[in-house]
């Protein structure tokens, strides 16, 4: 089982599924806004365009990172595949920050030309078919992301949220710049669609990066996790607990000390106590512990801090 309580034959076929939805989709938005784009000459579609033609590219990327983290660990690679999701979501995230440049780029030449749109029934009929599209995508994507808590499709959700917002913005510069003749408009749009996508850009990658440097799990949740193994009777005191997440597998590790009277055999069951403890309340968590003899601490610095509050302090059990 993964940390999501799915096998992970099962959170294969739900990312998969869901990669392969988006793909779908990009497709279909594609061909529907390089229509329009011909038809009314807006650079708010164009952006629009553009966005969704790296939704696409984005998509695929997607589908290779979930395949490839959905493989199981083998010789090269002892700690699994789950960091494929977070390559591919900085990849997405290479493609919405130069695809907002691009879009950032015209908008400032046709502000500075004083361009205007050459139709608006197009392009708003376009964007009206791509909110509900979207709306449909988005609903199937966040009950992916509840089941398996995948990063490679909550990034692509980013971009799905994203558009909702981009066609909205298109219809209103289309209807302020060719029906009720606001000069500058779509431009003006077209501007900040670019800022919306580099924003997006910059709060996506952050998810993508902590994982691909191992970062801590969130200190609320490592507190519940202390709590867990602090309830064994026999622990003694715990230090150097170490944490991470990769794709959808959680890891950690500790050292635990136990009374040094012990055997070898009898540390090693309340090892195993401490493991089941683990799995019961951290469904799917990887688990290495090293066993100490109270008292017997190598490390420093906050590697040593001890994490049981009331370790060496109570009377020996």
């Amino acid at each position: 089982m993964t940390a999501t309580g799915l096998t992970p034959a099962d959170r294969a076929r739900l990312t998969r599924g869901a990669a392969y939805a988006s793909i779908a989709m990009a497709t279909f938005l594609v061909g529907s806004k390089a229509w329009a784009v011909l038809q009314t000459g807006s650079t708010a579609m164009l952006g629009s365009l553009a966005d969704t033609g790296l939704d696409l590219v984005a998509s695929i990327a997607t589908l290779v990172g979930v395949w490839i983290a959905a493989m199981p660990a083998d010789e090269n690679h002892r700690f699994g595949h789950g960091k494929a999701e977070a390559l591919a979501a900085m990849f997405q995230v290479v493609l919405i920050t130069l695809s907002a440049v691009g879009i950032a780029t015209r908008a400032i030449g046709q502000l500075v030309a004083g361009g205007r749109v050459e139709s608006a029934n197009e392009g708003i009929a376009v964007s009206l078919v791509a909110i509900a599209a979207t709306f449909a995508l988005l609903a199937w994507q966040r009950y992916v992301i509840r089941r398996t808590g995948s990063l490679a499709i909550k990034t692509d959700n980013v971009h799905y949220k994203s558009d909702l917002f981009l066609n909205l913005s298109v219809i209103a510069a289309l209807v302020l710049d060719r029906l009720i003749g606001v000069a500058g408009a779509d431009a003006a749009f077209g501007l900040g669609i670019a800022l919306w996508l580099a924003w997006g850009a910059w709060r996506a990658s952050s998810e993508a990066i902590d994982h691909l440097m191992d970062k801590e799990w969130p200190e609320e949740r490592r507190e519940a996790f202390v709590a867990v193994i602090a309830s064994h009777p026999e622990l003694r005191g715990v230090h150097d607990l170490r944490t991470r997440t990769s794709g959808a597998h959680d890891f950690a590790q500790f050292h635990a000390a136990v009374d040094p009277a012990m055997t070898v055999a009898e540390a090693h069951r309340v090892m195993d106590e401490l493991e089941a403890q683990i799995e019961a309340e951290f469904p799917g968590v990887e688990v290495l512990i090293h066993p100490d003899p109270e008292g017997l601490v190598d490390e420093t610095g906050s590697a040593a801090e001890e994490l049981l509050p009331d370790a060496g302090s109570a009377p020996a059990r």
